[in-house]
């Protein structure tokens, strides 16, 4: 298990520890707000012939974001990144059903089931992945501090991430990831990019970012630090 997934895995525990000794009525009031807003969310999903594979690559890579979004938003409090968490998990949970249904609909006879029973185990795990993340994104929400030795721990961690939009003033605005050379220039790296309701997960070196984007970062601090400045467009230039 990695650093990171450890953390996110104790942090779980501590705040699973803490809600035992919450009022009753804190509790019951994250219950009544949880269940409202999956009630709201709640759409139907429509079969669509899409590969297995394809599927559980791209529930793995959204639950791989989720973490790293998760223990961010809980370190630096930040209301943004969890609800990033809550998006993210919903689009999580679709891929879920969406597999379901191919699976069902793949296994003809006793032997195909026994061998697609591996894939429904490894879907599986990665929506317990993306839910104990939206675990914490809904403490992150409701205001309730972590414990300041899970604080440390985190801290202690080299790798940081940011969250910034992209100004229309930016000098980002406009550019391929392959243009701006981020990784080399600043130790920063583009791990996602929010457009609207659409998420591109580990964008490539010829996608283009846009005024408005979000974008998903990962890097040393003083690079997130710069890459903030470059979004918001106070930086109007990469040094080489």
């Amino acid at each position: 298990m990695s650093y990171r997934k450890y953390l996110l895995c104790l942090l779980r525990l501590i705040i699973q520890a803490e809600f035992k000794v919450m009022l009753k009525y804190q509790f019951r009031k994250i219950i009544r707000w949880s269940v409202l807003r999956f009630m709201e969310e709640l759409e139907k999903i429509e079969y669509k012939p899409i590969p297995v594979r394809t599927l559980l690559v791209e529930m793995k890579n959204l639950s791989e974001l989720m973490i790293d979004l998760a223990y961010s938003s809980a370190l630096f409090h930040s209301r943004e990144l969890a609800e990033d968490v809550l998006e993210l998990e919903k689009k999580v949970d679709n891929l879920a059903l969406l597999l379901k249904m191919n699976i069902m609909i793949a296994a003809r006879d006793a032997k195909d089931a026994e061998d697609l029973l591996g894939v429904s185990l490894v879907s599986s795990s990665a929506d317990k992945i993306s839910d104990a993340a939206a675990d914490i994104a809904y403490i992150v929400l409701h205001g309730i501090g972590i414990h300041p030795a899970v604080r440390e721990a985190f801290e202690r961690v080299e790798e940081r991430l940011g969250r910034f939009v992209v100004k229309p003033n930016s000098i980002l605005a406009d550019k391929k990831l392959r243009e701006l050379r981020l990784a080399s220039r600043i130790g920063v790296d583009i791990i996602a990019i929010r457009r609207g309701k659409d998420w591109i997960i580990d964008p490539k070196g010829n996608e283009k970012i846009l005024k408005d984007d979000v974008l998903i970062a990962r890097g040393a601090a003083s690079g997130i630090k710069e890459l903030e400045e470059l979004a918001q467009g106070t930086l109007r230039r990469l040094e080489d």
